[in-house]
């Protein structure tokens, strides 16, 4: 019993004063107020105990929480050098992308210059014919011949000077494909443009598969003249959806050689404030859990060693980010796709 409450009941049992009865009630108060002292002591002591063991526990948690702390940096400088390395990777798919597509071009662009490079050559050698019946007629004196024949040859000048120039276009457009992007917008006939990758990249294909050929359709709207885009950047953009469109209606053919004419088709129109252009074929379409991811980087249908999952990707970002305007897919499967570029008529 505590020791004062032990000098109370003391006094109480002592003290002739008080009687009996009243004794045993202080005795029993006393008693009581001991014991829930008792138990206050231990509920103190408890108190104390957890207090300690929470101490303890908690600085165990500080440190295991500075731990993670530092795991957690370390993992995030991971992921960031990680993701660094990722962009760079990417960049180096992108242009190895960009890379790849040249050189499916390449044959187009040699059967496209040979064209114009024939007239040239043909032209001159009858230049060169006319040159000597023009002199011929003037040491004859007949001028009105020479006039004629000179008339003749500045026709044949203006043509070799026309084809001249289309070669020297093809030159130009295949060197500003293989080139960084330099993202400056220029005025740009977005109709040309498109006539020229249909040609490069049908001829690109034929040249690695000469038994293949389809029916090229152009529909192309007169009344957009120039716009401002960036030329590089959009003849990518339909230069891989071409591409993809040829390859769809290859793999159909293969699958059915007898009844299936393939058919791509380029069309652009002015829609208001904005330009379209639509690349559809009519090979076999893609389901629409595939419509769905279609545009993620990485993700490709073709099979393994054949696409890097990174051309429309790519398109999707320049249309998007580089131009303010939109990528689509219209797709039934089994029928073909359509890819619907809108970009701003600025």
């Amino acid at each position: 019993m505590n020791q004062q409450l032990q000098s109370v009941l003391d006094f109480i049992r002592h003290n002739e004063n008080i009687t009996e009865e009243e004794k045993n009630h202080l005795v029993a108060l006393v008693k009581k107020a001991n014991s829930d002292l008792e138990i206050t002591e231990f509920k103190l002591e408890r108190t104390e105990k957890v207090k300690r063991t929470t101490a303890i526990l908690l600085e165990e948690t500080i440190a295991e929480l500075e731990q993670k702390r530092k795991a957690i940096e370390e993992t995030n400088a991971a992921l960031s050098k990680s993701l660094a390395d990722l962009k760079a990777t990417q960049a180096q798919l992108i242009q190895s992308e960009k890379m790849a597509s040249l050189g499916e071009l390449t044959a187009g662009i040699a059967h496209e210059i040979q064209n114009p490079l024939n007239f040239v050559n043909n032209f001159s050698e009858v230049s060169n014919e006319l040159i000597d019946e023009m002199n011929e007629e003037m040491e004859k004196g007949d001028l009105e011949e020479a006039r004629e024949i000179a008339a003749d040859l500045k026709q044949n000048l203006e043509k070799i000077n026309h084809h001249g120039k289309r070669a020297d276009a093809i030159v130009k457009g295949m060197l500003q494909h293989s080139r960084a992007s330099s993202g400056q917008k220029e005025p740009t006939d977005l109709n040309v443009l498109c006539d020229e990758y249909l040609r490069l990249s049908y001829h690109g294909l034929r040249a690695k598969d000469n038994a293949f050929n389809a029916v090229l359709n152009t529909d192309f709207d007169t009344s957009i003249g120039k716009i401002n885009i960036v030329p590089q950047d959009i003849g990518r953009v339909v230069l891989n959806l071409l591409t993809n469109a040829f390859y769809a209606v290859n793999e159909k053919k293969k699958q059915r050689p007898e009844d299936y004419e393939p058919s791509v088709s380029i069309r652009t129109k002015k829609i208001g404030n904005k330009v379209e252009i639509r690349v559809e074929d009519n090979g076999n379409g893609m389901p629409e859990s595939v419509k769905d991811k279609i545009f993620q980087p990485f993700f490709t249908t073709k099979p393994t060693g054949q696409g890097t999952g990174l051309g429309l990707s790519m398109s999707y970002d320049i249309v998007t980010k580089g131009h303010g305007g939109t990528l689509k897919l219209e797709t039934k499967n089994g029928e073909g796709s359509t890819f619907i570029v809108e970009v701003p008529d600025v």
